[in-house]
């Protein structure tokens, strides 16, 4: 097994926040990496743990048996190693991937209920993020995957292993100076309020949104408990834009109502994060990737995108999940935003990556 090093583990996670320029723009993404390792030594970072929805599961939900929300079969993972479908929701790898290969480890990060997880992936870091997911946890319920709650408990579970591996004082080191990634919400608006009665009866849709930073406020301090002292948090996409939403809506134009849904609900985020940040003596970031998507979709030549309305595989307006088995996809993927009706291809995530690179380098 190759010899890690503390050096090396510090590389890790910031490296992380730049997800992938280093595909994007080689000379350019070269120059952030450096500055990311550079910042990462400083602050002597050690490894990425990962949250949230399908922006960031690499395969967790493959071993749920009770949910249709999996991406293990073709066309995704379509230009993936082989042309393999490993689960996740997209043509390729994932952020967290490119991270792990600009380190030098290896070309992905795995997903912690892998069954080819190894002791020395955890050194790495790994993902416990479940697609379908959110941040109120009656929204897993809806699709039966892993709810945050739970995320968090295989947490607890991954501490242990790891305590077993390299002792407890390393163990406590590492997770102390990781950087913890938490990207989810979008589920929270699109399969359970605007879909399931159960909490739009309850709550309008402004109560609902601080009910969510209410969710995320628990979360975040039951992370605290656990060690975490470093935390990024990826604000909310422009949904409303998405071409299933557009499909739903018989409209070309984005839904601006639900975009600003999405705007409103950074502004709360944002906020509390700060607040958080004050109160528990953490350090975090806000990654606002809002700003770069709609710019992306409103000016797709300028970012070497031709295709912005509608996804690659199958028609591009309505399918996702299990309705893509066995669809045909696009000629020519790179030149697609979305991938499916719902997500976005690998090359429109390295630009969200090259973009939040300014800011994490900037915040930290």
């Amino acid at each position: 097994m190759k010899h890690i090093t503390w050096m090396t583990l510090n590389l890790v996670i910031i490296v992380m926040f730049l997800f992938q320029a280093v595909v994007t723009c080689n000379a350019r993404a070269m120059g952030s990496t450096q500055k990311l390792r550079v910042l990462a030594a400083k602050y002597n970072v050690t490894s990425i743990l990962v949250f949230g929805d399908s922006s960031v599961d690499p395969g967790n939900n493959n071993n749920l048996p009770n949910t249709w929300h999996k991406g293990n079969f073709l066309p995704y993972g379509k230009d993936f190693s082989h042309s393999l479908p490993t689960g996740r929701f997209t043509n390729g790898r994932l952020c967290t991937d490119f991270i792990a290969e600009a380190l030098g480890y290896r070309n992905i990060i795995k997903a912690y209920l892998d069954r080819n997880l190894m002791e020395v992936d955890l050194l790495h870091g790994v993902s416990f993020a479940s697609g379908g997911s959110g941040y109120d946890d009656f929204t897993a319920k809806v699709t039966n995957v892993i709810s945050l709650r739970k995320q968090l408990e295989y947490f607890k579970e991954y501490k242990i292993r790891l305590g077993k591996l390299v002792g407890e004082e390393t163990c406590h080191k590492i997770v102390e100076n990781a950087v913890f990634i938490l990207s989810t919400g979008t589920n929270d608006f699109l399969q359970n309020y605007y879909i399931d009665p159960t909490r739009s009866h309850r709550f309008t849709i402004a109560q609902y949104q601080r009910f969510l930073i209410n969710c995320m406020e628990t979360s975040i301090k039951e992370m605290h408990l656990l060690g975490v002292r470093r935390l990024a948090v990826v604000g909310m996409e422009p949904f409303g834009c998405m071409p299933m939403i557009k499909t739903l809506k018989n409209s070309v134009k984005c839904d601006e109502n639900m975009n600003q849904v999405a705007l409103s609900f950074n502004f709360l985020l944002k906020a509390k994060l700060s607040s958080l940040e004050a109160t528990l003596r953490m350090r975090s970031v806000f990654v606002d990737i809002y700003g770069v998507i709609q710019n992306t979709l409103q000016n797709p030549l300028k970012y070497g995108f031709t295709e912005a309305e509608k996804g690659c595989c199958g028609d591009g307006l309505t399918e996702f999940g299990t309705s893509l088995k066995g669809l045909s996809t696009c000629a020519n993927h790179s030149k697609y935003i979305y991938w499916d009706a719902v997500h976005f291809t690998e090359n429109m995530y390295y630009i969200i990556a090259d973009e939040a690179v300014k800011s994490i380098i900037t915040s930290l």
